[in-house]
């Protein structure tokens, strides 16, 4: 037989679901939001509010109503311009799903432009980390547009072409190699002396003239 619940055992409950704008279709935006939203709350309900099923679920005893509504006007302040919120870098690679090298090198070439930097220090580290953060807006552009497949096809006939003049540039330096080893039919023996002999020289010498 079941145990009934006490009082001390029902539950406070609010929930609050996400929008599509918000995590752009990504459950690692989703879980950013959350840990986000968390970190406005006080340590000791943080681990209260969760993330399921596309919806933030705040959940308490039902003897902690004031930290309860203390922590509801959290969450619902916080989820006001959420929307906005900066696109980290794990995120934008989810969303977008690129790799750590697409990301760099095109933030590093300006296709991907960067919303401005964002310094954290890691847990149990003494040092900090920096790294470039998105607009959101932007990112849903970039997604909307395929603009990923646009770049990858870029690249690609980039690749392609720096690999064509680096064939053609290893074609010529071999060339000239080979052309600076085989030497030419008049530079093959300046030694020779039949070179050097004036028209009729075997004839002039045969007639004795020379005794």
């Amino acid at each position: 037989m079941a145990k009934p619940k006490t009082t001390d055992d029902a539950e406070l409950i609010k929930e609050w679901p996400l929008s599509t704008a918000a995590t752009l279709g990504s459950s690692v935006r989703a879980k950013g939001i959350l840990l986000e939203i968390r970190a406005r709350l006080p340590l000791a309900v943080r681990k209260s509010l969760e993330i399921e099923a596309g919806a933030l679920t705040l959940t308490m005893a039902e003897t902690a109503k004031s930290a309860f509504r203390a922590a509801s006007s959290v969450v619902s302040n916080a989820l006001e311009d959420i929307e906005s919120l900066p696109v980290i870098p794990r995120e934008i690679q989810d969303i977008l799903t690129i790799s750590t090298t697409e990301r760099h090198r095109w933030l590093s070439d300006g296709r991907l432009p960067s919303a401005g930097t964002r310094t954290v220090k890691l847990r149990g580290r003494a040092r900090k980390i920096t790294f470039h953060v998105f607009d959101p807006r932007v990112v849903e552009d970039i997604l909307d547009r395929d603009m990923v497949t646009v770049w990858r096809e870029e690249d690609a006939e980039a690749t392609a072409e720096k690999r064509r003049r680096a064939a053609l540039k290893a074609k010529l330096t071999r060339s000239l190699k080979t052309k600076a080893k085989t030497p030419s039919k008049l530079d093959a023996d300046p030694d020779d002396a039949s070179r050097s002999k004036p028209l009729g020289w075997e004839e002039f010498c045969r007639d004795g003239l020379l005794r």
